[in-house]
């Protein structure tokens, strides 16, 4: 039987050395420790996150304001705008309004002078009629004027005072041209009325005062 070992199951090769029994082997130097981290300053750090956070708070909330003022700046302008253009249109409207108020003032103001006017000047007459009767006569002469062809019955009415001042002072030519003169106590003093055949002329103070304020686009009783 063999003594070899099979390849397989053979180890390593270790030179053997026969230990030495003098000086023990210098120690293997121990391994370097590594060098300590640094402290951390956690309330350092939490201080300048702190700020950090800040300053971005402050940058946003300028940046937001700088936002606002603008979109506020616009907002208060378009409004403006539409305050100056409503107030405009109220001012116009004002003026219209003013001014067709003031139109209708002068209006009123032109007719209440003008009844003012009519009233003293109808006052006037009336006095000036009574101090000076005489001035029916040229009324007479003026309404037989109109008639174009004198046709008899010829008749003229007059109040009796100035019935009586008619005979006297234009009697004689009225009855040449065949002109009767009658009394007629409700005519007024300073008119008469005047009858033919086929005309008809009313020449009473009152229809010729009612005539001119016709004119004048007033209506004004004689009587009044």
């Amino acid at each position: 039987m063999s003594n070899a070992i099979p390849k397989e199951q053979q180890t390593a090769y270790q030179r053997w050395e026969m230990a030495s029994f003098g000086e023990p082997p210098a120690p293997e130097p121990e391994p370097e420790a590594e060098p300590p981290m640094p402290a951390v300053d956690v309330e350092a750090l939490l201080a300048e996150a702190r700020e950090q956070i800040a300053a971005a708070r402050e940058s946003a909330r300028r940046e937001g304001l700088a936002e606002g003022l603008a979109q506020g700046y616009q907002t208060g302008m378009e409004q403006g705008r539409a305050q100056a253009l409503e107030e405009n249109t109220l001012l116009q409207q004002l003026s219209v309004t003013f001014g067709a108020e003031i139109s209708k003032a002068r209006e009123q103001v032109a007719q209440d002078l003008l009844d003012l006017a009519l009233d003293l000047s109808k006052a006037m007459l009336k006095h000036a009629l009574t101090v000076r009767p005489e001035l029916v006569l040229p009324v007479v002469s003026e309404a037989i004027g109109y008639l174009p062809t004198l046709q008899q019955p010829a008749l003229l009415f007059l109040h009796p005072e100035d019935a009586l001042l008619v005979r006297e002072r234009m009697g004689a030519e009225l009855s040449a041209a065949g002109w009767r003169v009658l009394d007629e106590a409700a005519m007024e003093r300073g008119g008469c009325r005047v009858e033919t055949a086929s005309n008809q002329i009313d020449a009473s103070a009152s229809s010729r005062w009612q005539r001119i304020a016709q004119a004048l686009g007033r209506e004004s009783e004689w009587l009044a």
